[in-house]
C-alpha cells in the first residue's frame, strides 16, 4: 500500500494544477500522491487571484491537514506553515539530497548496486540522524565512527574518500582587542602573548597599534562562544600582568553555508 503522511506533518509538494477553488499538488516525498489545497487554506483573507500565491511547478512546504486513508484524499493548507517550519524542511530536504549525492558516489567508486545503496542508507540512518549527517560525522570525526556498522572495505575506503571532500559548516565569532603596554619592551610582551593564543583554530590580526582582530572558527555558536571567553579572558590577565591595558569589543559573527 502507498505510505500516506500523517495530519499534522509538514511536507514539500509541487504545484500541478491551479484552480478558481483551490490547487492540486503532487507530494514529493510520498511518491507523488495526489493533495489538495483549497483556497481557504492558502492565505489569510480573502484572495482575489489565487495564481499571486501559487504557480503550477512551483515547491510549496505545506501542512497536512486531513488524511482520507480509503480515498487517499489529503488535505493540505500554505498558511498554517510557520517561517520555522518552512526552514526545517527545506534544510531537511536540502541534506536528504545531499546524503543520495553523496551515497551516488560512493556507489561509482565502490561499484554498489541499487540494493546495496539503499542498504547502506538504511545502515547509516541506524546509526545517525541521515546519510548527510553520517558523511558529515565521517568528515568531522574519521571513518571510525562507522566501524560498528562492519561495512565492506571498499565501500569504507569509498566513503573515506567521499566524506573528506565535504565543506562542513562552520561559524566564526569575532572582537576586537585594544591592547598597550607600557613597559620598554612592551611591543615584545604583547607579541609573545598573541603568539600564545593564536593556535589551531584561533586567527590574530594585527589592524594597527593598539588595535588587533581575534576570531575563532567552530563547528556551531556553542563551541565557538565557550572557547572564546577563557581566551580573551587570559590574554586581558595577561596584558594586566605586564602592567598594559586591555579593551574588548565583539563584532557580528558569521556562518558559512552547507554544501
Amino acid at each position: 500500500m502507498q505510505e500516506l503522511p500523517e495530519p499534522g506533518e509538514v511536507v514539500l509538494a509541487t504545484v500541478t494544477r491551479v484552480m478558481d477553488h483551490g490547487a492540486y499538488v503532487s507530494l514529493d516525498e510520498f511518491g507523488d500522491i495526489p493533495g489538495f489545497l483549497h483556497i481557504s487554506e492558502i492565505a489569510p483573507g480573502w484572495i482575489r487571484s489565487i495564481s499571486r500565491f501559487v504557480k503550477t511547478g512551483e515547491k510549496k512546504v505545506l501542512l497536512v491537514k486531513r488524511v482520507n486513508e480509503k480515498r487517499a484524499d489529503i488535505d493540505l493548507s500554505l498558511k498554517q506553515v510557520s517561517i520555522d517550519q518552512k526552514k526545517r524542511k527545506l534544510l531537511e530536504v536540502k541534506r536528504y539530497e545531499k546524503g543520495r549525492t553523496l551515497l551516488g558516489s560512493v556507489a561509482d567508486k565502490a561499484g554498489l548496486s541499487d540494493g546495496d545503496v539503499d542498504e547502506l542508507e538504511e545502515a547509516l540512518c541506524s546509526k545517525f540522524d541521515s546519510a548527510y549527517d553520517a558523511f558529515s560525522q565521517i568528515a568531522r570525526g574519521g571513518i571510525s565512527l562507522v566501524s560498528a556498522l562492519k561495512l565492506p572495505k571498499k565501500t569504507l575506503s569509498a566513503m573515506e574518500e567521499v566524506s573528506s571532500k565535504i565543506r562542513l559548516p562552520s561559524v566564526e565569532i569575532r572582537g576586537i582587542m585594544e591592547i598597550t603596554n607600557s613597559r620598554p619592551d612592551g611591543v615584545e610582551v604583547i607579541r609573545d602573548t598573541l603568539s600564545a593564543a593564536a593556535e589551531g583554530n584561533v586567527k590574530i590580526t594585527y589592524l594597527g597599534a593598539p588595535t588587533y582582530r581575534i576570531s575563532i572558527t567552530a563547528p556551531d555558536f556553542k563551541t565557538a562562544e565557550k572557547e572564546l571567553k577563557p581566551l580573551v579572558e587570559g590574554i586581558q590577565r595577561s596584558a594586566e600582568k605586564n602592567r598594559g591595558t586591555f579593551k574588548f569589543t565583539r563584532e557580528e559573527s558569521k556562518k558559512t553555508r552547507e554544501e
